[in-house]
């Protein structure tokens, strides 16, 4: 009696995990865009500042309080600002490469073993190109509510999102490179 009760069990269990994949993956599908205030931790550094994502793998994020620090991405390269410095990436060499392309993160939550934390959040680690992105979402109405990743110099990130919008209107040249002064 006890298999199987065991075995129903973990049958619901996958049936709510199917579930939750395919609430995300619908609202994925659905996202053209996000815009978000967001507060990031650098290994124990805090930085905060308002974000808009447009689907696929353009970001505009503007640092409040933090040297008048700017990042942008224009699908192929990472850019960041500040009044001192101009840094440039192939936006293939960061993790948000795979962060910003909702293609990628539909397929992969699929694939990878969802983790239910505070019963709050849902979360699916992702191994990709010697990286370990955290993806989190939440557990009610699917949004993508933030990430922790390794930046380029192995420091542990950690975003969470705030105040987010789906689907606002976003004027494309936000995402057009800054020149190097």
């Amino acid at each position: 009696m006890f298999k199987y009760f065991f075995l129903l069990f973990f049958f619901l269990l996958s049936i709510a995990n199917a579930d939750n994949r395919d609430k995300i993956i619908k609202k994925l599908k659905n996202t053209y865009s996000v815009s978000f205030s967001f507060e990031q931790s650098i290994s124990g550094k805090i930085e905060n500042g308002d974000c808009i994502i447009k689907y696929p793998k353009k970001i505009f994020c503007k640092y409040k309080k933090s040297n008048n620090k700017i990042l942008v991405s224009n699908g192929k390269s990472l850019v960041i600002t500040t009044r001192t410095g101009y840094y440039r990436y192939p936006l293939k060499n960061t993790p948000l490469y795979f962060i910003l392309d909702k293609n990628f993160l539909m397929e992969k939550i699929y694939n990878f073993e969802e983790t239910i934390i505070d019963n709050s959040l849902i979360n699916y680690k992702i191994l990709e190109d010697d990286n370990e992105i955290n993806i989190f979402f939440d557990n009610k109405n699917f949004n993508l509510l933030g990430w922790q990743t390794k930046d380029i110099y192995q420091n542990q990130s950690t975003t969470y999102l705030s105040g987010i919008k789906i689907n606002q209107k976003v004027n494309d040249d936000l995402f057009n490179i800054p020149i190097q002064n």
